[in-house]
């Protein structure tokens, strides 16, 4: 194994059991483990995530603002940092290029659809992932920063949010979105349980990434979801497909 100056170090936001739970994190992990990249994590708590990436980076949004300084972000072998999921993905790809590596082919139609639809769907989904985080995953010093953050951001209490915004009419607002997503996920179904059938992309981790999320955020709604989808067992067998690199133990 190289030594860890040799590595990527990737910048995740830990689970109170420390693992990856939310959804642009997912979607890096998932692609430095699918071009068996040598990396490890570093865990950033909320608050800490300013203080260890400033120094590196610009913001990446005027600040004060919790979009300044994101994650996931990596620190490259050369010393480059970065953030912004895709951004990574695309200098992955870059430093390290097929046919050597893995390609994650960032030009499919799949993606580009996926990358239309889920800003809207995050959007209506709040109410349930934002007083999931508090209640289900995050640790007690990540806790106060991100109840004071988003209670600022949504103007209301998290039980708030939670009431108006949350529960299976949440789902109910997203199913056309859900569906459409599904459907591209079914084009290929009679070559494998990929966008592209039997060929993994890029495309496969933004929405197994989406999908675990939502599981670690509503575990007891994600059956509704899955519901919501119109078809539950296609993208059961997409969680089950990537699983390989679903590996977040590095």
């Amino acid at each position: 194994m190289a030594n860890q100056d040799q590595q990527i170090t990737f910048f995740d936001i830990p689970s109170k059991d420390g693992r990856t739970w939310t959804l642009n994190p997912w979607k890096t992990r998932f692609a430095l483990n699918y071009k068996s990249l040598p990396y490890h994590t570093q865990w950033l708590e909320y608050p800490d995530i300013r203080p260890t990436l400033s120094p590196h980076l610009p913001p990446a949004a005027p600040e004060p603002s919790t979009s300044s300084y994101t994650i996931p972000a990596i620190r490259f072998p050369d010393g480059t940092y970065m953030m912004d999921s895709k951004s990574i993905a695309v200098a992955l790809e870059e430093r390290y290029p097929a046919p050597q590596y893995p390609s994650l082919h960032l030009d499919t139609p799949a993606l580009a659809k996926l990358e239309s639809l889920m800003p809207g769907m995050m959007g209506k989904l709040a109410g349930v992932f934002v007083p999931g985080a508090v209640k289900n995953i995050l640790g007690p010093k990540s806790q106060p920063y991100f109840i004071s953050t988003r209670e600022a951001e949504f103007g209301m209490s998290i039980d708030e949010l939670q009431k108006t915004q949350g529960g299976v009419q949440a789902y109910e607002k997203i199913r056309e979105e859900l569906q459409e997503a599904t459907a591209l996920l079914k084009q290929n179904a009679a070559r494998g349980p990929f966008f592209e059938g039997d060929k993994v992309s890029y495309a496969d981790f933004v929405w197994a990434g989406f999908l675990l999320f939502m599981k670690y955020a509503d575990a007891e709604g994600f059956d509704k979801l899955l519901e919501a989808t119109g078809d539950k067992e296609a993208n059961e067998r997409l969680l089950e497909g990537v699983k390989p690199w679903a590996r977040d133990d590095i």
